[in-house]
């Protein structure tokens, strides 16, 4: 297990000269401290998978020190050293939470062994932790599912980029599955092993969310008693996706900006920084080439995030995939309450087509949910998914579903003659002209129906 990092603490000069000059024939990087700030200093700068403390520092309790430290990184296997008079309070380090302890004088196979041990255990609870996080991902994941044309182009880019490190974009109304997406990219990329974290930038309040994303070293500010590892350090060798980025405020755009350049993090309060390897993913419910022209967001951080966008329809805009998804829905609901529904009624599935669902797919998912828990019927029916409160709002006007269903019309045309003009305007029995004239009001490119693609489950 070459280049490992591990924290030694003595404070016999000779003794550190002696570990280290081992430890580093052995191949692992070596830290040393002679004291407990000097160690809290290495700790808040340095991510390390082990810490060899003496017992018996001068002016201080290794056991106390200990403590400390498996208070704030819970995941770093300590090893005491100790005299042979000493045995007993090093066997009370163990319960206290020490991985194992070494009696001086010690030999270099010893020295080895207990390393490569504590090191071997920090690894194997590392990856349970992994793959519980990946069984709490499976349950609760939720398939992206798509017929429609423009999500099929999206499967399409996450394939391409899924392998890449570039940094992702990822646009769309709330509810539309935008950190399904940053997931789908996740799992499907080299880091797939590792950490996918995710923060909503608008639900933390602004003078908290550097410190959420940063960490903080002990005495940063007043309530700050112990060092705490930011979401980028949790992140390392995975992905952090941030939601909702264009609420951050200037001051902490331009931190963002240095973590891309320079692939680097400052925690709160510390005056070093940490190297962090880390794929970025931001989302936006808002158009930030926008935000950038109203002087509300950094243009230099926008070029930096802006490398691969990905644009998500709102739900309104990919009606083919209404019933596919109620049904995903509704099965999922119906295995976890144990009902027996068959389906929809054609008359739920024409409500919600009609529907314009300002909440995208959280809200087909909440109202599907609630269905099934309310019925008491094989077949959900509109009142089952539609209470008296919105059933105002399942209508549009004449004029708004007559351009629907115009648009809907000629993009099934184009489908089917797989974009050609002239075979669509003989199936409609209109002029090419009435077509062409449709195609430009709802600026709609034939191109992209000269090549149609299959149905995708992703």
């Amino acid at each position: 297990m070459a280049n490992e990092n591990i924290l030694v603490i003595d404070d016999d000069p000779s003794i550190l000269e002696v570990i280290q000059m081992r430890l580093r024939s052995f191949g692992y990087r070596i830290t040393i401290a002679m004291n407990g700030n000097e160690a809290k200093r290495a700790l808040s700068t340095i991510s390390f998978n082990l810490a060899i403390v003496d017992l018996r520092l001068a002016d201080e309790n290794g056991i106390e020190l200990m403590e400390e430290i498996l208070s704030s990184y819970q995941k770093i296997p300590v090893i005491i050293l100790t005299a042979h008079g000493s045995i007993e309070t090093a066997v009370e380090a163990m319960r206290k939470g020490a991985y194992s302890y070494l009696t001086k004088p010690f030999n270099n196979e010893e020295l080895s062994l207990h390393i490569k041990n504590a090191l071997e255990k920090q690894k194997l609870t590392k990856e349970i932790e992994h793959l519980k996080s990946q069984l709490g991902d499976q349950q609760s994941f939720r398939h992206i599912i798509g017929n429609n044309k423009r999500m099929q182009e999206i499967f399409e880019q996450i394939s391409k980029i899924a392998k890449t490190n570039c940094t992702v974009s990822i646009y769309g109304e709330s509810g539309t599955g935008k950190e399904l997406i940053a997931k789908a990219i996740h799992h499907n990329s080299n880091r797939s092993k590792n950490p996918f974290i995710a923060t909503n930038c608008g639900a933390i309040p602004e003078s908290l969310l550097e410190n959420e994303l940063f960490g903080h070293i002990r005495g940063a500010y007043t309530d700050a008693h112990e060092s705490k590892e930011g979401l980028f350090t949790q992140a390392d060798g995975g992905t952090i996706f941030l939601d909702e980025i264009s609420t951050t405020s200037p001051a902490l755009q331009v931190k963002l900006l240095r973590v891309l350049q320079e692939r680097e993090i400052k925690p709160v309060g510390s005056t070093k920084s940490i190297k962090v390897n880390v794929r970025v993913i931001v989302a936006s419910n808002i158009d930030l080439q926008k935000a950038v022209n109203n002087g509300t967001f950094r243009e230099d951080l926008f070029y930096r995030i802006h490398v691969v966008p990905i644009y998500i329809p709102p739900l309104r805009e990919r009606k083919d995939d209404i019933a596919l998804l109620a049904t995903y829905f509704m099965t999922g609901f119906c295995k976890i309450l144990k009902k027996d529904i068959k389906g929809f009624t054609p008359a739920a599935i024409q409500r919600m087509l009609l529907y314009d669902w300002p909440g995208n797919i959280r809200e087909l998912q909440n109202k599907v949910e609630h269905a099934v828990i309310m019925t008491n019927k094989t077949m959900i029916t509109p009142e089952d998914l539609f209470t008296d409160v919105n059933l105002k709002n399942t209508f549009n006007s004449y004029k708004d579903a007559k351009e629907r269903f115009e648009r809907e019309y000629v993009e099934s045309l184009l489908k089917i003659s797989k974009g050609n003009v002239t075979s669509a305007s003989k199936m409609a029995k209109r002029y090419r002209a009435d077509i062409y004239k449709l195609i430009k009001k709802y600026n709609i490119n034939t191109e992209n129906y000269k090549n149609n693609l299959t149905t995708s489950l992703y």
